[in-house]
């Protein structure tokens, strides 16, 4: 049996449209796509190069996500 493990990605969209995703659980694990669907095919390709070259360290551990609520404040230009 295969053994798996569950990864929290974190998705958003940038000025253009398309979505950048990113695995907290590694450092500098981002990835993007023109669909969520193909965002997240394509993290699963830098997925698995992180943990192929994961050390002897421990995984970073993921504790949560939160969103906060600021007031806008538009900066002069």
């Amino acid at each position: 049996m295969t053994k798996s493990i569950h990864l929290p990605l974190l998705i958003e969209t940038d000025e253009d449209g398309i979505f950048i995703i990113s695995c907290p659980v590694f450092k500098g694990c981002h990835s993007y796509g023109k669909t969520i669907e193909e965002a997240i095919e394509n993290i699963k390709e830098v997925i698995t190069m992180c943990l192929e070259e994961q050390t002897t360290e421990p995984l970073n551990h993921f504790v949560g996500f939160r969103e906060i609520e600021m007031p806008f404040i538009r900066i002069a230009s």
